[in-house]
């Protein structure tokens, strides 16, 4: 499937742009949204671009540099923004974009073990230099520690007989392939009397699965609270997420900084994708994306 950016239009707006903004993607991905926000900020404008997936960066590169040159480009999990910026000596942003979405191109390749519609091994990394894949841990972690897993990350409503299922299985043999895992939690769902859904049971599976492997969690929560203290008075944090988990950790954390003084939330409730963007892109069904400004001063009430 083609890639397609979630929430274009929305973005864009939210984050004010124009010519000589200074904008960081956080997840910039195959420059979808940083090839828009780039356009918007040209000329006299520059963009930060950071992904976790050495992979994808190169793509970023040759779809960025046909629009301008006004860019950087760094492999670095989002979590460590506030560590990549100092370095850089980078601070004072206009506008802060944060898509919580995986690419593409990575749930489609069929090496990477994201999906499952095609037999490929349990992989989920990000960054494949990362030591940990989802078989290390289904075949390790405690039925315990799955099924919060399952539960937390992926609003899974049998994430306990799942986690059961896995930790029985397992005892046979080791989960290698995605397709094992799949028809484990094809069966507990079968089991439990569900026989038709237009969403694979296994969906939030794999999707708490992913979010586990690459500590996505922990790395929002890091990569917020940094984002909010390199933006420039009056400028915006816009954040996409992609379930109920994400969102309440971004609706927290928005709650924290303005309790704080340091700005005030733009988006009383997350902006949805219209009907006829889920029409073009279902993967954007599920998006919901909040607006934070940093105030005026940039510096917190005392």
């Amino acid at each position: 499937m083609e890639h397609i950016p979630v929430m274009l239009s929305e973005v864009c707006a939210s984050m004010q742009l124009e010519s000589g903004k200074r904008c960081l993607d956080m997840t910039v991905g195959l420059a979808g949204h940083a090839g828009r926000i780039l356009e918007a900020i040209s000329p006299n404008g520059f963009l930060l671009g950071l992904d976790r997936d050495s992979e994808t960066l190169p793509l970023a590169y040759e779809k960025l540099k046909t629009i301008g040159n006004d860019f950087q480009l760094k492999h670095s999990d989002y979590g460590k923004v506030s560590e990549v910026c100092a370095e850089m000596g980078l601070t004072d942003f206009d506008a802060i974009l944060c898509d919580c979405g995986i690419s593409s191109v990575q749930l489609d390749d069929p090496k990477r073990g994201f999906g499952f519609l095609e037999e490929a091994p349990l992989d989920m990394r990000m960054d494949r230099n990362d030591p940990l894949t989802a078989a290390d841990l289904l075949n390790t972690l405690p039925e315990s520690e799955l099924a919060d897993i399952f539960f937390h990350y992926g609003d899974e409503r049998f994430s306990r007989p799942i986690a059961r299922a896995v930790v029985m299985k397992r005892q046979d043999k080791r989960f290698a392939f995605n397709h094992e895992l799949a028809a484990l939690v094809s069966g507990v769902y079968y089991r439990k009397g569900f026989r038709h859904s237009k969403v694979h049971p296994a969906t939030k599976v794999f999707q708490a699965l992913r979010i586990a492997v690459n500590h996505e969690a922990d790395s929002l929560v890091e990569g917020l609270k940094g984002a909010i203290q390199l933006l420039a008075p009056k400028g915006r944090l816009v954040v996409i997420s992609f379930h109920s988990g994400e969102d309440r950790i971004v609706k927290n954390l928005f709650k924290e900084f303005k309790a704080e003084g340091l700005g005030t939330i733009v988006t009383k409730k997350p902006l949805r994708p219209t009907e006829e963007e889920i029409a073009k892109n279902p993967r954007s069904r599920s998006a919901l994306l909040r607006v934070f400004e940093r105030s005026n001063t940039g510096e917190e009430n005392v």
